[in-house]
């Protein structure tokens, strides 16, 4: 369970180093038999949102971590999904992310927001 903790908190930094905003973890590991972690951040455009995913596989394959299982969205961009199984990745356009709201969905799960203001 620690591993897929640093894991996400590892992913949630690259994400980081993408300009992603508004990074969140949220652990799910006493909600869910779906994940122990979401990781979400928010993109502020699909190219953007696309060039965050693109690092996120690029990274994750050097540094030896295992492949995603899945990915999910990645010609439209609104909305990509890397799942790593014990860790799934969120990454959303703005309104995309509001409207589907799993902050709000998974609300009485702890969080963990990366605080990436400090650049």
């Amino acid at each position: 369970m620690a591993d897929s903790m640093k894991f996400a908190e590892r992913l949630a930094r690259l994400i980081d180093r993408k300009l992603g905003e508004d990074i969140l973890i949220l652990d799910l590991r006493a909600a869910s038999a779906l994940a122990d972690f979401f990781v979400i951040t928010t993109a502020n455009s699909t190219v953007h949102a696309q060039a965050i995913a693109q690092a996120l596989l690029e990274k994750s394959k050097s540094r030896g971590f295992a492949p995603p299982h899945h990915v999910e969205g990645m010609d439209s961009a609104q909305w990509i999904l890397i799942d790593y199984l014990d860790v799934i990745v969120h990454i959303f356009l703005g309104e995309v992310r509001e409207f589907y709201g799993l902050e709000r969905l998974w609300g009485d799960v702890p969080q963990k927001r990366l605080d990436n203001r400090k650049r």
